[in-house]
């Protein structure tokens, strides 16, 4: 805030919020004090309001890795506790990446304070304050670099889950043999444990009941977090029930309980699956993770620091200060974001940009950290340190996006929401069903598959021929139908594509703000580009020099005189024959001197021409600059105008004595400036931008694609028509004369009609557009990742960029919709045969497990994707 109006401005924004009740906003001390009902409103709506208003509120964000998440519900149940913590103003938490990140006001709220909701919750949060790698091994691989306190956790939980799925896989591997015998040579077996003289099933006891324990523990006390404090079940739930129904059963019949058989092996690898499932989940997770933690693994370790006198001395890369030189040696990698200061050589920018061909550098170029030198020396100033570095910026921001699911999440979290609930229903219902009803809905459905009932269905009495008893047979079917389903499949299915969607972009330089944006690119209806800096490359070079005057040689852009003689040696055209009072020397030093004092592409243009011309460019007495329309400025006591004829009408100079001039010029593409002095128009000036290689091909890409291509301009209609001809653009999708303001208006006029469009831009001058726009895109964005108003930003110039984030976001939502598909299609076909009998209960966890792990397998095979082409189902297996 900058006076007492912003104060008012602010506090009038927040008392329009519906439910805010007071709101007291002090300028002298920077602070609001508000008043709500929070049943009402939230302080998101009150920050929101502030923000629209044009101001910042503070706010802190963190990012805490959360160990022991199960599935979507638990996500959501983390949710709920931070958002209710006073002072949180959002919360976000991925079941894909186990992670929850929460901004909130640090006057209000601390680190420590989510710590603990998280805590309260019942799950473990990761404290970033731990020491990392506390086990002496917490350096990553081949980085040298300590390993974040969430990678270590996330390494210890591996470890973890792969131990107790070999222990519990040892002790069920006897109760496997036990089975098979029982079920092929049933005499195998003796009735008693020899030498003991005890049931030879209390042998499985003594085998289940340590998996029981080591294994089913972790899931007893999550059930027991989630029922009793949460209010609420997940898929602990379902593992729990589904056990303990097999392990109490089978207990109850060891202790003198009617029924026929033991389940004590069906217990233990209920929870031998289930760890598996979860073992290799983890991996899976991990592995999806894996290109974010390679990038920042590609940083530098030491850098090599250049003194004033010439010294040269290592340190390491976290010591590199700003405005610090460093020198490079060809093979190394360049420790930090800066500035060639000194030397040329050719940098491999792929790890950030995704171009495989190094790009040149020389003095005044910027370089980006963590890229490698290629042949020869260079001395780079530092620009950036820390985080503040286009690789730190990348990661964050692909985190940020990992961390915002997209839209069609919510159909996902919708049914998470009932799910476990829904099935413990469903297998109580079915349970009692078929102890009711045993003979009528074995009649009615014995004969659908042809495997049959489960133990040859149910008998009236235990142990009858042909079957198990009713009892065991509902037990069965209960157990059956709480572990076939599976939560985690659904919950997963969106973030994991998501995660390895944006990680696909970042390793083309191309960068999603979020998971939402990601779904809503691909349906775009139309890009809009900005003409400058964006299909064209932005460097304009003066290219024709007119004089009106009668006397005066007229020269063209092709650097031919017009009285037939031999073009110039720097191919420019202002070495007139004959001179008049304001000859083709003359009109362009004026002109040069008039526009020294602007910051204008088309004006340094005419100051470089000139120069480099050797015209004497002097500054100028008086100037003004007149916004989309010229400069107004006194040079060597003469009055001079340079730019369009709106301009000089204004200043009552008539501009149609240079129409013909003006009108060839620019129906060559070109940008023509009328010149005029003293009252007089006497020249034409022109300034040309070169169209960027691959714009053609991408205009042409994107026609094929069916999208409409229109370009906006503040170049007049005939150069604005000249280049969309060339680049193969509509002539009636484009927009001269457009000023840098009205770029917002323009595409709110092309989205009017329903369309959806995609603007593409600086990301500077264009903020308004882009953040107009359905999606905005900054383009060539360099070494300046956070751009506020784009949505996606495309770390290089290359309008193909454009195509390839399109293609990530298409593959990516097809993706989300295999998985989808498979998770629903699972739950849909498998809950049903569980409910009807058709199931073992061992196979129920195994699928359970199963259905979770194809998720993020069918995720990770997406990483082999390459965005040249449009994503195909299997197109892995292309040749």
């Amino acid at each position: 805030m900058s006076c007492a109006n912003c104060s008012d401005t602010v506090t009038s924004a927040v008392e329009d919020v519906e439910g805010v009740t007071e709101a007291s906003v002090n300028f002298a001390t920077d602070d609001a004090s508000v008043t709500y009902d929070a049943d009402e409103t939230s302080l998101a709506a009150v920050y929101d309001a502030i923000e629209s208003a044009g101001y910042t509120p503070i706010a802190e964000s963190i990012t805490v890795a959360v160990t022991d998440m199960s599935c979507a519900n638990c996500a959501d149940t983390i949710h709920e506790r931070l958002a209710d913590v006073p002072g949180v103003v959002d919360a976000d938490v991925n079941f894909a990446t186990d992670e929850a990140t929460a901004r909130y006001n640090p006057a209000d709220v601390n680190p420590s304070a989510l710590y603990d909701a998280i805590e309260e919750a019942g799950y473990t949060p990761v404290r970033e304050d731990d020491a990392a790698g506390a086990d002496g091994d917490g350096a990553s691989a081949g980085s040298g670099r300590e390993e974040s306190a969430a990678d270590v956790a996330r390494r210890e939980e591996i470890e973890r889950q792969k131990r107790l799925t070999i222990f519990g896989a040892a002790l069920s591997v006897p109760l496997l043999g036990m089975l098979a015998a029982h079920l092929f040579a049933p005499d195998l077996l003796p009735e008693t444990i020899p030498g003991l003289g005890v049931q030879f099933e209390w042998l499985g006891f003594a085998l289940a009941t340590p998996v029981q324990y080591a294994l089913g523990k972790e899931f007893y006390e999550n059930s027991w977090t989630a029922l009793a404090k949460n209010r609420t079940a997940n898929m602990d739930v379902l593992i729990a029930l589904g056990s303990s129904t097999a392990y109490v059963y089978s207990v109850a019949r060891l202790l003198g309980f009617p029924g026929a058989g033991f389940y004590f092996d069906t217990a233990a690898l209920i929870l031998v699956f289930i760890t598996l499932g979860n073992y290799l989940e983890a991996r899976s997770k991990g592995q999806a993770g894996d290109a974010l933690r390679e990038l920042l693994e590609m940083e530098a370790d030491t850098a090599t620091l250049v003194a004033d006198d010439g010294t040269e001395r290592e340190v390491p890369v976290d010591d590199v200060a700003v405005g610090d030189r460093m020198k490079v040696k060809p093979g190394e990698q360049i420790p930090t974001d800066g500035v060639v200061v000194d030397g040329q050589s050719a940098v491999d920018e792929s790890m950030v940009t995704g171009e495989s061909v190094p790009v040149s550098k020389e003095p005044g170029d910027e370089v980006v950290g963590s890229t490698i030198n290629e042949n020869g020396v260079l001395v780079i100033e530092a620009t950036k340190v820390g985080a503040d570095t286009a690789i730190q910026q990348i990661v964050q921001t692909v985190k940020d996006a990992q961390s915002r699911q997209p839209d069609i999440q919510n159909v996902a979290d919708r049914i998470s929401a009932y799910f476990v609930p829904a099935v413990i229903a469903n297998a109580l219902f079915w349970a009692l069903v078929w102890g009711l009803a045993p003979q009528f809905l074995a009649d009615l459905v014995g004969g659908l598959l042809p495997w049959g009932l489960v133990g040859g269905g149910p008998v009236a009495s235990a142990g009858g021929a042909g079957g198990v008893g009713v009892l065991e047979f509902a037990v069965v079917v209960f157990a059956s139908a709480v572990l076939i389903a599976c939560p985690c499949a659904l919950g997963l299915a969106t973030p994991a594509a998501t995660m390895v969607g944006t990680s696909i972009g970042a390793r083309n330089g191309v960068l999603f703000k979020g998971g939402d944006i990601l779904e809503r690119v691909k349906d775009t209806d139309a890009v809009v580009f900005d003409k400058t800096g964006t299909l064209t490359k932005g460097e304009m070079t003066l290219t024709d020099v007119v004089a009106l005057d009668a006397d005066a040689a007229d020269f063209g852009g092709d650097g031919a005189r017009a009285d037939g003689g031999e073009t110039a040696p720097d191919g420019g055209a202002v070495e007139p024959v004959e001179r008049a009072a304001f000859d083709g020397d003359e009109l362009l030093r004026l002109a040069a001197s008039a526009e020294s004092a602007s910051s204008h592409p088309l004006a340094d243009a005419i100051v470089d021409g000139a120069r480099d011309r050797g015209l004497d460019v002097v500054d100028p007495e008086e100037f003004e600059n007149v916004a989309g329309k010229g400069v107004r400025a006194t040079v060597d006591g003469h009055d001079v105008l340079v730019g369009n004829p709106t301009l000089l009408r204004e200043h009552d100079v008539d501009p149609t004595p240079a129409d013909d001039e003006r009108e060839r010029l620019e129906r060559d593409g070109k940008t023509a400036m009328l010149v005029a002095v003293d009252g007089r128009v006497v020249g034409v000036l022109a300034d040309a931008d070169t169209v960027k290689e691959s714009s053609k091909a991408a205009v042409s890409a994107l026609h094929e694609r069916g999208l409409d291509v229109h370009m906006i301009t503040g170049d007049n209609e005939r150069t604005a028509r000249a280049v969309a001809d060339d680049l193969g653009i509509d002539p009636a999708n484009v927009r001269a004369g457009v000023l840098p303001e009205d770029k917002a208006d323009a595409v709110d006029a092309i989205q009017d009609d329903g369309t959806r469009a995609m603007m593409v831009g600086d990301g500077v001058n264009d903020a308004p557009a882009l953040a107009t726009a359905f999606v905005g895109v900054a383009i060539g964005s360099g070494t300046d990742v956070a751009i506020e108003a784009a949505d996606v930003t495309l770390m290089r110039d290359d309008p193909m960029d454009v195509l390839k984030a399109i293609r990530v976001s298409s593959g990516s939502l097809a993706k989300i919709k295999q998985n989808l598909f498979w998770a629903l299609g699972y739950n849909t076909a498998m809950i049903p045969l569980a409910s009807l009998g058709f199931l073992q209960p061992v196979l129920a966890a195994g699928a359970m497990a199963l259905s979770s792990v194809s998720v993020l397998a069918n995720s990770l095979l997406f990483r082999r994707y390459d965005p040249d082409e449009d994503y195909e189902l299997l197109g892995f297996l292309r040749p």
